[in-house]
């Protein structure tokens, strides 16, 4: 008997290169593994090599070392690994449920502020949260006057990618920001100011979406704030569980956690063992663990299909949780990074099984 197919749906950059072997920081390997743990069989494919008409798709199949493109049936899960802004691709994956396929975490993509006001609705995570609202005018003004530091980034960017910072002075303000949107920016400005904002400020507000945050008390490290990000994961049992825990410090030179901008792994326990040792380090993982569940439970209750998350969280000196923002399509490699290599194997692992609970008719509790 031939194993179900599990599609695996991806982007061009990813797709291209599978029969390279150059998959960059995705192992999909890992995912062939699980497949033959748990009877069935990965497939790689991207939007258009789909022909809905047909229930055909065109996909990257493992035949020994090799991946072959092949023609087979459209496979009847579907974990998205990939990200789309348009709404044409929004409509093109609702047609494929229309036609009996279950797309998790279909929709990958979720704005800051729409995800933190969904967040708001829950009165036992609320105290979690920071202070975050659009960024007009109207809202600088207030949060100038609420808060000493003012974080502001896109609603729709992810690692690290153009978060800007504002610092109150002796003088005024201190306004830090990156020359360039690119993830390999490395050159930061500096512009001090007293009460009417830098009009470099107001062009990046008003051509994107941005939001502003206050600024977290998170824990340090070596003198540097660090945040966690948290892999949060349905699995064989279609239940959420948490897969792994890696801590993400800041660069000496900048404020931004994020790896790809030139931030360091650690593990939590290393961290918590040098800098706080008078904490309960079990309790403190207990609580990490109800407040990530209890997200993603009720993001869940929100946003349809969701199964795969990484959830920044920072904590406070006393290891009392606070919430960053939500990942909806996780970039695993931290875990690698931090050496966590079974933390790493299992975040490919739990899709796999989550897909062979659907296959296997299992609807996932709430």
């Amino acid at each position: 008997m031939v194993n179900p197919y599990v599609g695996i749906l991806v982007n061009n950059s990813l797709y291209t290169g599978i029969p390279l072997g150059n998959t960059k920081y995705e192992a999909i390997q890992y995912y062939s593994d699980a497949g033959k743990e748990y009877g069935i069989t990965p497939c790689y494919f991207r939007m258009q090599d789909v022909r809905i008409d047909t229930m055909k798709v065109h996909a990257y199949i493992q035949k020994g070392s090799q991946y072959i493109r092949e023609w087979i049936e459209m496979p009847k899960v579907i974990h998205n690994r990939a990200i789309y802004l348009d709404h044409a691709s929004y409509e093109e994956l609702e047609s494929w449920t229309q036609h009996g396929i279950h797309v998790f975490n279909r929709w990958n993509r979720y704005s800051k502020l729409q995800i933190h006001q969904f967040l708001l609705q829950d009165e036992l995570i609320r105290p979690h949260l920071p202070g975050t609202y659009p960024a007009t005018m109207k809202n600088m003004k207030i949060m100038m006057s609420a808060y000493d530091s003012i974080i502001i980034k896109q609603t729709n960017s992810s690692i690290g990618r153009g978060v800007m910072k504002m610092d109150r002075v002796p003088n005024g303000w201190q306004l830090i920001y990156p020359a360039t949107l690119r993830i390999s920016n490395k050159i930061w400005r500096q512009l001090s100011f007293r009460r009417q904002l830098p009009l470099t400020l107001l062009r990046k507000i008003h051509n994107r979406g941005y939001i502003l945050q206050q600024r977290l008390p998170l824990a340090t490290f070596d003198g540097r704030p660090f945040d966690l990000r948290i892999s949060v994961q349905r699995g064989a049992f279609g239940e959420w569980g948490v897969t792994g825990i890696v801590a993400k410090v800041a660069s000496r030179k900048l404020f931004v956690t994020n790896v790809a901008q030139g931030g360091e792994v650690r593990t939590l326990t290393d961290i918590l063992t040098a800098e706080y040792p008078s904490l309960d380090q079990s309790a403190v993982f207990a609580q990490i663990t109800d407040f990530t569940l209890r997200v993603a439970k009720f993001l869940s209750m929100k946003l349809p299909h969701l199964a795969d998350l990484g959830l920044d969280v920072g904590i406070t000196c006393d290891g009392y949780p606070l919430f960053i923002e939500c990942n909806s399509k996780d970039q695993r490699y931290s875990f690698r990074e931090a050496n966590m290599m079974e933390e790493w194997k299992a975040t490919y692992y739990n899709p796999i099984a989550y897909a062979k609970f659907l296959l296997d008719g299992g609807t996932p509790p709430l």
